[in-house]
């Protein structure tokens, strides 16, 4: 089916192509992760405010090196994690031999809740995944500081969320460390890609060894040298340090967030826009509509009734079928990921604590369509009054 209102629309410009020619037609380029990379990683440092970045292949390979480095730090055991959210917040831990532990969600911005989280930790809990789920900010004072009087890792998965802030600062900023996506139907693209950030040194150079096989190459002379005096017996061009992966991104990519880099700010001012005409113009009393708008950057417009009604919902689904509105089931990741095979057949330990009545509510009741720069504020408005009535 064509959709008139995709999820995305094709946010690969000819300017982007252009600069993607000039590079490939650049003599004796490299193609692999290099200078590129740097600049883009460089770039995107100083727009997001951190003090690392490391390009990877994907968000999701982003969440495989945050969870690993976590076990690196401080060992197995358990990570607090929301169910809605998507696969790869939870995939990497089952992996990796941890645990789990879901908590319920806030309406208000769909992410866990301080109080979910503090009644859920135990002696076991290494770290805190945080969603910034559809681009609304889950960040506060009192979980930042939870998270640090408790020695708990707090990693922030911003990938749906670029450009939304917290006391006017990037989330992203907040945690141990973040990530974000530059897959096709975000906020920019590198066609497929992810960053890692972090404002820790140390933390820093578990991300670039476990990007790049666990290899010390790529490390800073410091920590390479610790390695070179207690194992003189390995060659320092490949000693692995960590169990890593090879999750590197290349140049061409590189070259397209550079570009893409350019316009996000823009991006970020329509899709905000596009959200506040979304909101007031839906009827408050069928739809929740009570978002914690603050400092959001939404990827996507949410639809959630405020009750439990099948035939409505239906209805609802119906209506955008027949606009050719392309939309998802579920929110993000497809609603509550602990009703998923991979974890319903028992093959991995998890643990939910408590009922997730939230995550149920919003996985069987919660759809989004797309929002992207091109929609148009007289779309917006006729879609919401075909729902409303």
């Amino acid at each position: 089916m064509r959709f008139d209102w995709p999820l995305i629309n094709d946010n690969i410009t000819p300017e982007d192509k252009e600069a993607l020619v000039e590079f490939i037609k650049t003599p004796n380029v490299r193609f692999t992760n290099g200078p590129k990379v740097k600049e883009f990683e460089k770039k995107w440092s100083e727009w997001l405010g951190v003090k690392h970045s490391v390009f990877v292949n994907s968000g999701a390979s982003a969440n495989y090196i945050m969870a690993s480095i976590v076990k690196e730090m401080r060992g197995s055991g358990e990570i607090i994690v929301p169910p809605i959210g998507w696969v790869s917040d939870v995939a990497p831990i089952l992996n990796l031999g941890m645990t789990p532990v879901f908590v319920d969600v806030d309406y208000k911005n769909m992410s866990i809740t301080v109080e979910n989280i503090k009644k859920a930790t135990t002696s076991e809990t290494k770290a805190i995944i945080l969603v910034h789920t559809l681009g609304f900010n889950a960040i506060n004072d009192e979980l930042i500081d939870f998270a640090k009087e408790n020695n708990i890792l707090l990693v922030e998965d911003a990938c749906e969320s670029h450009g939304t802030t917290y006391n006017n600062k990037k989330v992203g900023t907040f945690g141990d460390m973040s990530n974000f996506s530059f897959y096709f139907g975000h906020h920019i693209t590198t066609i497929e890609g992810g960053m890692v950030c972090t404002n820790s040194d140390e933390i820093y150079e578990y991300i670039k060894l476990f990007r790049s096989h666990g290899m010390t190459r790529e490390t800073s002379e410091a920590f390479k040298q610790k390695y070179v005096e207690k194992y003189p017996d390995l060659n320092p061009l490949f000693t692995f340090a960590v169990p890593g992966y090879n999750m590197r991104n290349a140049e061409m990519n590189a070259v397209l967030g550079i570009e893409q880099l350019k316009r996000l700010d823009f991006c970020i001012e329509k899709r905000t826009e596009n959200l506040k005409t979304w909101l007031s113009n839906l009827d408050s009393k069928r739809f929740f509509v009570d978002f914690d708008v603050e400092g959001s950057s939404n990827f996507a417009l949410p639809l959630i009734l405020n009750k439990k009604d099948k035939v409505l919902f239906h209805k609802i689904c119906e209506i955008l079928y027949t606009n050719k509105v392309e939309f998802r089931v579920g929110t993000a990741g497809g609603g509550n990921q602990t009703r998923q095979p991979y974890l319903k057949e028992g093959k991995y330990d998890y643990r939910i604590f408590q009922e997730l009545e939230k995550a149920d509510h919003i996985h069987f009741y919660g759809l989004y369509v797309g929002n992207h720069p091109e929609i148009n504020e007289e779309q917006i408005i006729n879609l919401c009054s075909q729902l409303n009535a």
